[in-house]
């Protein structure tokens, strides 16, 4: 088949060729819905719908396999507006049994996603927000337009992806969204260890699917109805009693929901304000960002840890130095020593040779003349003394402050 710039177009080609007129920024990345106006005049729709959630089943990717397994999740999945109501729209006889086993435990959202080694399907929605740099940089391929909720596998997509496919679209993701959870200045992710709590949150996957299925669900409520003629209405049940909590719809019209770079970009922006809907994402960045230690850090540079170090030997200045004497003027720390990281300040005077450490001492004990010290230390007058202090003074300044 040839498309409509002339190029060779497989659509059963899971694969989206680089020069086609649909990889470009104004384009790709790209995700669609389908109406389910194809195949229902009227739909069941919930008044406050249940957050979805995703289970896998297994389907066939043979043009030789029974085709009713793939009819009854497309049929499922279209009816998205239904949220925990759509069995309602089916009959026992109507599901293969890996749908009825859900659909018996009763009213629950579920988008069914074929079981695949790679979890494409149900990672679909985060793969088809990444620009096509990201893809190129993290060896991710080019797939064609992705699909919310899932509708049709045209073939086998593990076959397009790399074995460790779920651990690049992770790091891939991560990169996305790592500006807008650390917007620290020259702060990339690169600069913090693999186990650093903010890293790890970016990376998980698990926990942006359902902010964005959030999202999505949000822009396609704003798509306009099909004109079937259908009124809201209470919906009646067989045994005519009412569903409570539902109205017939007419079923809203199908389209993309982001298409391009521009439009990719402010639905990751949504995605995080819809993580952060009860404020749980920021608590989670403040505390951990309020405490930082150094093993948070890698050994790169960042802004992060600039400003980490700026207030730890910020409060390095600050403290108190206590001392006790001994006999040979080696320094204990007293009990109210303060450590600050691990370090007692005690070890600046272990910095010191021992006639400064020894001028150190005895001020400490009492004495407030220098001709005293200068005495007992054998100089002929305080002006020896004081040009110790001055030193003291200035490697103080330097261990404490730097």
């Amino acid at each position: 088949m040839i498309d409509d710039v002339g190029q060779p177009d497989d659509q059963f080609d899971e694969l989206l060729d680089p020069t086609h007129e649909h990889a470009v920024p104004d384009m790709y990345p790209r995700l669609t819905n389908i109406s389910a106006g194809f195949m229902y005049r009227a739909v069941v729709r919930a008044q406050d719908p249940a957050p979805p959630e995703y289970v896998t089943v297994p389907l066939s990717t043979s043009w030789a396999a029974d085709p009713k397994p793939s009819v009854a999740v497309s049929k499922w999945n279209s009816l998205w507006e239904s949220a925990q109501f759509r069995r309602r729209h089916f009959g026992e006889e109507d599901l293969p049994a890996p749908m009825n086993k859900v659909a018996d435990r009763g009213d629950l959202n579920v988008v069914f996603v074929p079981r695949t080694r790679s979890r494409y399907y149900e990672y679909a929605p985060l793969f088809h927000l990444l620009p096509r740099a990201v893809l190129d940089r993290h060896g991710l391929p080019l797939l064609r337009t992705g699909a919310w909720p899932f509708s049709i596998q045209l073939g086998d997509v593990d076959t397009c992806l790399p074995a460790d496919f779920e651990a690049r679209l992770s790091r891939a993701w991560s990169g996305v969204v790592w500006r807008h959870l650390m917007p620290q200045y020259k702060s990339p992710i690169s600069g913090f260890t693999t186990d650093d709590p903010i890293r790890l949150l970016a990376q998980n996957l698990d926990f942006w699917i359902p902010p964005v299925t959030e999202v999505i669900q949000e822009i396609l409520r704003d798509f306009p109805e099909v004109d079937n003629g259908v009124t809201p209405d209470p919906v009646s049940l067989v045994d005519g009693f009412v569903l409570e909590g539902t109205v017939t719809a007419n079923p809203r019209k199908g389209g993309d929901v982001w298409r391009g770079e521009e439009e990719a970009v402010e639905v990751v922006h949504q995605t995080i304000e819809a993580a952060d809907a009860d404020g749980r994402l920021r608590g989670i960045l403040d505390t951990v960002r309020s405490h930082r230690c150094e093993d948070d850090f890698s050994s790169r540079w960042t802004g992060a840890r600039e400003d980490f170090e700026r207030k730890l030997y910020s409060k390095r200045s600050k403290v108190k130095v206590r001392f006790v004497e001994l006999t040979d003027t080696t320094p204990v720390h007293g009990p109210e020593t303060e450590v600050v990281g691990r370090m007692l300040c005690g070890d600046f005077l272990a910095l010191l040779d021992e006639r400064d450490r020894t001028v150190v001492v005895l001020l400490h004990s009492g004495m407030t003349k220098l001709t005293e010290v200068a005495d007992i230390m054998g100089y002929r007058n305080h002006s020896a003394v004081s040009k110790r202090l001055d030193k003291i003074r200035r490697q103080a300044a330097d261990f404490f402050n730097r």
